[in-house]
């Protein structure tokens, strides 16, 4: 190294030029794990010997837990009765002992197979459901939806099928598991946790530019 450094000096490279690269030389682990730290891997189901990734269940849990400001939480599908109450259980707790925290749902509201039952019936037959057999909390989060799930034109028929969290601005998760005991437990499911502000500020933006365009809408009644 001595010997490296003694030609770039022959070449005319200056001493605090030398200085200054071996100090970005000597951050640059730093800086790796720094990153590192930001980016986990996610998953559900079997695990292999000698995996990196953390457990679903656990990241999710953690994330409702410390949660102090906000939270936005995406899932295509979601649990019915003690499953899906264990799953929001912190969740719920955390905003009933904190006033201050927002909570936004999206959530995807499907018709029935061949049912010609209007929107509106289906919507507050949902927003029972999510009542009884969901939520336990005392306070309630604003839940969306998106209209196009409950088209009976099929050319027009469109789901709200994005799995996110995005905690307090700055924890991303996004994951391919729904909020199911299943997906969470046992199916074979990955996702990635991000620490970024950027990230997670990106992320509201879509979900907000949505409702600000009124294509994903506030659950009636919730």
């Amino acid at each position: 190294m001595l010997e490296k450094l003694n030609c770039l000096s022959a070449e005319g490279l200056s001493c605090k030029h030398i200085a200054y690269i071996l100090r970005l030389l000597a951050a640059e682990p730093t800086v790796s794990q720094e990153m590192s730290d930001r980016i986990n891997l996610v998953w559900s189901g079997p695990e292999t010997i000698g995996s990196q990734s953390r457990d679903t269940s656990i990241v999710v849990c953690e994330l409702f837990s410390a949660a102090k400001k906000s939270v936005l939480v995406s899932s295509f599908a979601v649990d019915r009765g003690e499953k899906a109450q264990k799953l929001f259980q912190v969740l719920a707790e955390r905003m009933d002992a904190n006033p201050q925290l927002e909570v936004q749902m999206f959530l995807n509201i499907h018709r029935p197979h061949g049912s010609q039952v209007v929107d509106l019936i289906l919507l507050r037959e949902f927003a029972n459901t999510f009542r009884q057999e969901i939520w336990l909390g005392k306070r309630l989060p604003q839940v969306f939806y998106d209209p196009r799930s409950l088209s009976i034109n099929t050319q027009q028929k469109a789901c709200l099928h994005a799995k996110c969290i995005v905690v307090d601005n700055q924890h991303s998760f996004i994951t391919s598991a729904n909020f199911t005991e299943a997906a969470h437990e046992r199916n074979i499911e990955v996702g990635v946790l991000l620490t970024d502000p950027v990230i997670a500020q990106s992320l509201l933006m879509q979900f907000n530019s949505l409702l600000t365009q009124n294509i994903l809408r506030l659950v009636p009644g919730l």
